[in-house]
């Protein structure tokens, strides 16, 4: 399954582009194709694995869930 923060835009603010180009929702920024592969788990790669950008918001997430909830892990 692809990464859950990948999306595809035809434009952006201020540019309409001739074809899609991958956006990542986690970065905040569009990425390059070599980037979107691993975020679409091809080649062998997976997002959990292979992406620092997702184990970044991950571990984040984890962290103030963990904070919120008072566990001392």
């Amino acid at each position: 399954m692809p990464c859950p923060y990948l999306r595809y835009q035809s434009s952006d603010e201020d540019h309409e582009f001739d074809h899609d180009r991958p956006y990542c929702a986690a970065k905040g920024s569009f990425v390059s194709p070599m980037r979107a592969d691993i975020c679409n788990d091809r080649h062998e790669f997976t997002h959990e694995t292979h992406c620092d950008i997702y184990r970044q918001v991950t571990e984040q997430r984890e962290e103030r869930a963990s904070t919120a909830t008072g566990s001392l892990e």
